[in-house]
């Protein structure tokens, strides 16, 4: 008995705060032991890594313990909508490996959010206000003064339903008139201080058309409709906990409404929130990516220096990675700034297991083999990658000429230099032993840039011969032949913005400057995070692989085959490199 208990305790620390409270919820039998999530994206900008945090928990515990997760878009703003986000959402999370039970919109509801909204008249609790949004503000108060009540508080009921769809005619002048719910303006939580539930766009709805000209605001929208479709579980992040008690009230007052007054505690969705996923080096409101875009500042959403999931996809991370690192920062009741060093760390450790292993020099040198048979080839093996048997292998082939990495030689070397330099072995990967000559070692340009390397090489070290075993001091190198090579474009990435924490400096420089964002952006955008090289050479078993294939280019780094990549001309994007 004391050790399954202490077992118990064991894996109940170990669980997040969130999972232990669904584990808990369903002992306990709430929503009749039932497990219901919603992940809820507005659909007015492509989804960032911030969001697979939600999508993760979302999706991840209602499969763990045998729920349900819809997806629902929160379409209440017409203005900023557009079916390109839905398809990129949609799209997202089915790549991070979710799927979800059923579709759902905002705008399903928007009738019944109508007429609950008139019964809410109907019972006294909501009037039309027609002052406007600087004297509905200057009369909230503040947090240590109360607020004072509108002129129109006390219209009559009668009235007010004759104003609320006047609202929705088309003929209401967008700002001109208000429903705000009726509930108390001297309320220490400044959300209940009669709080707007409906304004006037005048704009027609991607999906409604004409028929509503009157939106419901975010949060008479959001627990409703958790509410209607059964959900058990909201979760949403910290800037929410002061929302949850008017998230609570309208439950309350919407199952008041359906007759639902027995056991008003249970059976109700609850709202739980957690701390946002915040990471250094990374600005994530998608305010401020749309802005990047809009100001080409990048080259779209998914470029891949941004946050999006796009974005990340196209930089070559894995779903499984982003996943492992959800995981291991977890979910806590506190925000804090993560390290992005962290995040690159579990994207090499999962690209180790699944890249494939090719040959690419970025800066190429030639070496000439001087005894190497002139017009000869041969076709050596090597292994696509060495944590994976079942990846098998491929052909590369080997050459009297070589490129190799111009780091790589060293006319004058150091001592402890052990790459290639007059008169000193290197070994070639999956080839033979080469010695570079000590009496003419290389070729120059006019500006004393080497051209050409002459080595011999040792025929008995091929890799598989006895002779390979022969031990030497130098490194072993990666290599191409020229005989093959292919010219390929490499993107390499380094951070976007030059500063830590661009959220809060952005903030500083705008109240410094009195400037708007897109100038305090640029003076903290990083103007080097993206290096174009088209000078590389490859393999030709890399320049054929699909988009988003995984690499490794052998002592370099991990990469990507980007969708820009043809045979012809091969694109590739860095990922990460193979050490931090």
């Amino acid at each position: 008995m004391e050790e399954k208990t202490l077992n118990e305790n064991e894996e109940k620390k170990s669980l997040s705060f969130v999972e232990q409270m669904v584990k808990d919820d369903l002992a306990a039998g709430k929503n009749s032991g039932r497990l219901q999530t919603r992940f809820p994206p507005e659909p007015n900008g492509y989804l960032h890594i911030g969001h697979a945090k939600a999508i993760a928990i979302d999706f991840g515990l209602a499969k763990k313990y045998g729920g349900t997760c819809n997806l629902r878009f929160d379409d209440t703003n017409p203005v900023k909508e557009d079916t390109e986000y839905i398809e990129s959402i949609e799209h997202d999370i089915k790549w991070m490996g979710f799927q979800w039970a059923n579709v759902y919109y905002a705008s399903d509801y928007f009738q019944q959010l109508w007429d609950f909204a008139v019964w809410l008249i109907k019972q006294g609790r909501a009037y039309v206000d027609e002052q406007s949004s600087e004297a509905i503000a200057q009369q909230k108060g503040t947090t240590t003064s109360p607020g004072t009540n509108s002129p129109f508080r006390d219209r009559p009921i009668e009235e007010n339903l004759r104003l609320f769809d006047f609202m929705n005619s088309g003929k209401c002048e967008p700002g001109s008139m208000v429903l705000r719910a009726k509930i108390d303006m001297a309320h220490p939580n400044m959300l209940f201080r009669d709080p707007l539930i409906y304004r006037v766009l005048n704009i027609p709805h991607v999906k409604t058309g004409d028929k509503w000209n009157a939106y419901p605001m975010y949060d008479f929208t959001h627990g409703q409709c958790d509410y209607l479709e059964g959900v058990t579980h909201s979760w949403c992040t910290l800037e929410f906990v002061e929302h949850r008690p008017l998230y609570d009230l309208f439950v309350t007052w919407m199952k008041e409404w359906k007759g639902e007054t027995d056991n008003i505690e249970d059976n109700r969705p609850r709202q739980t929130e957690f701390n946002k996923l915040n990471l250094s080096y990374t600005l994530m409101s998608k305010r401020n990516l749309l802005a990047l875009v809009n100001e080409h500042l990048v080259n779209g959403w998914d470029d891949p220096r941004m946050p999006t999931i796009c974005g990340l996809r196209r930089r070559g991370y894995s779903p499984e990675s982003l996943r492992k690192f959800i995981d291991k920062i977890g979910y806590t009741k506190l925000d804090g700034l993560n390290d992005i060093a962290l995040l690159e760390s579990v994207v090499r450790d999962d690209l180790n297991s699944r890249a494939q292993r090719v040959s690419a020099v970025l800066d190429p040198v030639k070496v000439v083999i001087t005894n190497y048979p002139e017009g000869q080839t041969e076709q050596l093996t090597a292994i696509n990658n060495p944590e994976n048997e079942a990846d098998g292998t491929h052909t590369v082939e080997f050459s009297r000429e070589l490129w190799i990495e111009r780091d790589d030689f060293m006319e004058v070397a150091e001592k402890k230099f052990m790459r290639l330099a007059p008169g000193k072995e290197v070994r070639l990967k999956n080839a033979y032993i080469i010695k570079c000559d000590e009496e003419h070692a290389c070729d120059k340009d006019a500006e004393g840039r080497v051209t050409t390397i002459y080595c011999t090489y040792d025929p008995e070290t091929r890799s598989g011969l006895p002779g390979a075993d022969r031990k030497i001091k130098g490194k072993t190198l990666h290599w191409v032949s020229c005989h093959n090579a292919m010219k390929a474009e490499v993107r390499l990435y380094d951070r976007l913005w030059k500063v830590e924490n661009p959220r809060d400096e952005m903030a500083a420089i705008r109240d410094a400057q009195q400037c708007d964002a897109v100038t305090a952006m640029k003076q903290i955008i990083n103007p080097n995070s993206l290096s174009v090289n088209k000078e590389c050479y490859i393999e030709p078993f890399a320049a054929n692989m699909q988009p988003l294939s995984y690499l490794q280019f052998q002592r370099i780094g991990y990469f990507n085959v980007d969708p820009d990549s043809t045979p012809e001309h091969p694109v590739f994007n860095k990922t990460v490199g193979l050490r931090s």
